[in-house]
């Protein structure tokens, strides 16, 4: 379901149902939250890539599994997908999402989980589920901060797509075109300093600035100690 490739400070962690255009089910979230967790252990890691194989980086939620939800059990699906973007939020060094063909729903809320986002020519992007007559969830949440609040409304409103270079101007991506590039910027930095720096950026998220200022300087100090 999910496979990695570990070479020279970087993972690269593929969704790996093709032939289902890496749509999740429970099987596959599981798969990834597990991986993510064993990478912590990895001291040397710099960078990981998560991306799709096949056509599509993640056509959303599988079909069957979504026909199969009830009142009873939709909650702990979903909680899956926020336990796997949790895991992505969690590892130490920062991870970029390789993006192309489709970016659905789900799919894209694992991709809003990542730290930067690139994504190829031809990539389509959606948050359909209120045309499913569902509400966006879990890391949906992370839209705004990305998008600003009226782009993340219209999209999850409508339910309709836009391509990757409108998601490069609303700020949804962060490049156009290969990954290759934005992971040999990241890999030229000190790497403890990204992790320190990736544990400030979602601190600056949701703290205020009374909390943010003074342990960014704490953060500051403590990169001074040999």
């Amino acid at each position: 379901m999910v496979d990695v490739e570990l070479e020279e400070g970087v993972a690269r962690i593929f969704l790996n149902r093709p032939e289902k255009v890496n749509a999740l089910t429970s099987e596959l979230l599981v798969s990834l939250r597990e991986t993510l967790e064993k990478l912590k252990g990895e001291k040397a890691l710099h960078v990981a890539v998560l991306a799709g194989r096949g056509k599509a980086f993640c056509g959303g939620a599988d079909i069957n599994e979504l026909r199969a939800l009830t009142a009873g059990n939709a909650g702990a699906f979903v909680e899956k997908i926020h336990l796997a973007c949790k895991a992505i939020r969690e590892l130490p060094a920062p991870v970029v999402a390789s993006l192309h063909g489709a970016v659905i729903g789900g799919g894209l809320e694992i991709a809003a989980a990542c730290d930067l986002r690139a994504a190829a020519e031809g990539t389509r992007f959606a948050m359909p589920e209120v045309k499913l007559a569902i509400p966006s969830v879990v890391e949906a949440a992370l839209l705004p901060r990305l998008m600003g609040g009226g782009r993340a409304a219209w999209l999850v409103l409508t339910g309709a797509t836009i391509d990757a270079h409108k998601a490069l101007q609303w700020g949804l991506i962060e490049e156009l075109g290969s990954v290759e590039p934005l992971v040999q910027q990241l890999l030229a930095c000190d790497r403890e300093a990204l992790q320190a720096q990736k544990r400030l950026l979602q601190l600056w998220e949701e703290a205020p600035l009374a909390t943010s200022i003074p342990r960014s300087i704490e953060a500051f100090a403590k990169a001074h100690v040999k």
